[in-house]
């Protein structure tokens, strides 16, 4: 019979840490004894500020409202990210990929057709663009919380300060109850069996529990360097293995925009994200391809920051994930787990699958520990293969030929097999809609993503004819309006009106 542990040792204080710590206290609490041990010397990497819509679950789950995070982590809301400089097709050399709710199902059911008759060689209008509320209200300004209740969820992140994040998940831990040991982690016994017992703190007694979750970032501590478990690179598929950051003050006085900026550089790209506080910038490169002190020359360059001496973090990212999280007594919780560069802003998104899908694995008790160990793995492999699958198509859709790193990028990278029959599908004109349909117990992202990439980087044929059925630019625009007042009840606002500032 498979039982929860009694006793759970968490090694690592970083927003993993303090993110799993808050998931098990929160459901496990009153069951459990749950101690997390934090190094005073260990950093953490504190640079990721960008989250998917699942983040807004995982706060719902613990109970914690906006209103009490948001301000305390300097938040702001996301309605999607912005890619410009990706594609030098005319007409797509920016595209915005929205977050999605109800209020777009009619107009995106006019962009699908409009990207299939542009797949065709149809002169029509395929940029999402112009099909989705979200960037709509990025154009207005606007917030992506509706002012009105509806009676439907509408999906959105969050940009937000990852050490304040990480400040104000251990303060509610701590409330609940969390016992918290400050210490460096000096050794780790295992038993006989293989399985984790204890681990020796530095000047302090030796911690003992049924269950050890690994939080300890790259190290791996316990992953890495007391278990040796397999790591598999996606390095062959994803070249970027650097970064550079640094924060740029904010115009208090202008409106604040709910987006990312992902905008592509010289040998990889920038962000820029809005916090209440400050704009936090960074670069994500490739060091085969670009040098760290000429990546952070190039974003001062881009930031108009050369002459100023705003100082700028350099990180090294391990790219790629275990083949088993769960091992033993032993579950590994984010960097420590694995890694995709942060395109798409998937960290903490893949943090919480890893934690909430744990906690759920102890529902059935039926079931072995054994089976459900392996259905884990495969469940979270998945997973994370189909994150990477998504972020290598921005690289292998890409149609910049400015430098070796892009033409690399687009022709030496290695293709996963999913990704490469959906960009086969899609430029030979065939059943795409049967293309993802098929593969969609290997697809993280769902439909309208797909599409977004694929129209907004432009993968389409050259020679266009021209179609007079198609919907202009300007009647998708109108359409996406009117669909959205029809969801409104019976009010009659505009989406500059219903959304807020």
């Amino acid at each position: 019979m498979k039982k929860k542990p009694r006793s759970i040792v968490i090694i690592g204080g970083g927003t993993a840490g303090w993110m799993a710590a808050n998931s098990l206290l929160t459901s496990w609490g009153d069951t459990v004894n749950i101690t997390l041990i934090e190094s005073e010397d260990i950093g953490i990497i504190g640079v990721g500020e960008g989250s998917t819509p699942y983040l807004k679950q995982y706060f719902t789950r613990l109970g914690i409202t906006e209103s009490e995070w948001m301000p305390a982590c300097d938040a702001t809301y996301k309605a999607g990210i912005s890619f410009p400089d990706w594609s030098t097709k005319i007409g797509y050399e920016s595209y915005f990929h929205p977050f999605f709710s109800e209020l777009d199902l009619k107009p995106a059911e006019l962009f699908f057709h409009n990207s299939g008759l542009r797949r065709r060689g149809k002169e029509v209008d395929a940029l999402p663009d112009h099909y989705f509320v979200s960037s709509q209200l990025i154009a207005l300004n606007r917030s992506p919380v509706p002012k009105i209740a509806l009676p439907f969820d509408v999906d959105y992140g969050y940009h937000f300060d990852s050490a304040k994040l990480g400040r104000f998940l251990k303060a509610r831990a701590l409330k609940l109850g969390l016992t918290h040991v400050i210490g460096n982690v000096e050794s780790v016994d295992t038993s006989v069996s293989g399985h984790i017992t204890s681990v020796n703190i530095e000047s302090q007694q030796s911690r003992s529990a049924d269950f050890f979750i690994d939080c300890s970032g790259f190290a791996g501590l316990l992953v890495n360097k007391t278990l040796g478990l397999k790591f598999n690179s996606y390095k062959e598929s994803l070249f970027n293995d650097a970064a550079v950051a640094m924060p740029t003050p904010l115009d208090l006085a202008a409106d604040i925009p709910a987006q990312t900026v992902s905008r592509a550089l010289s040998n990889g790209w920038s962000w820029k994200i809005p916090l209440t506080s400050r704009w936090g910038n960074g670069y994500v490169f490739s060091s085969d391809f670009i040098s760290p002190d000429n990546a952070e020359t190039e974003l001062r360059a881009q930031l108009g920051l050369l002459d100023t001496d705003i100082e700028a973090r350099h990180l090294k990212m391990r790219v790629g994930r275990l083949n088993e999280h769960w091992h033993k007594n032993c579950l590994a919780v984010g960097l420590s787990q694995g890694f995709i560069e942060p395109l798409e802003a998937t960290a903490l998104m893949l943090i919480q699958f890893t934690i909430e899908r744990f906690i759920s694995s102890f529902d059935d008790e039926s079931k072995s520990i054994e089976s459900t160990q392996i259905a884990y793995n495969k469940d979270l492999n998945r997973t994370f293969d189909g994150v990477r699958d998504y972020v290598v198509a921005h690289y292998k859709l890409n149609t910049r030929n400015d430098s070796r790193y892009w033409q690399a990028c687009r022709e030496d990278a290695i293709t996963p097999d999913s990704l490469a029959n959906l960009i086969a599908t899609w430029d030979s004109g065939a059943d795409f809609e049967q293309a993802l349909k098929q593969q969609q117990d290997a697809l993280v992202y769902l439909r309208p993503s797909w599409y977004c990439i694929f129209s907004g980087m432009g993968r389409f044929p050259s020679n266009v004819i021209k179609d007079p059925q198609s919907v202009p630019a300007l009647k998708a625009k109108e359409y996406c309006h009117k669909i959205a007042n029809e969801y409104f009840l019976n009010h009659k606002a505009q989406l500059d009106k219903v959304y807020q500032r």
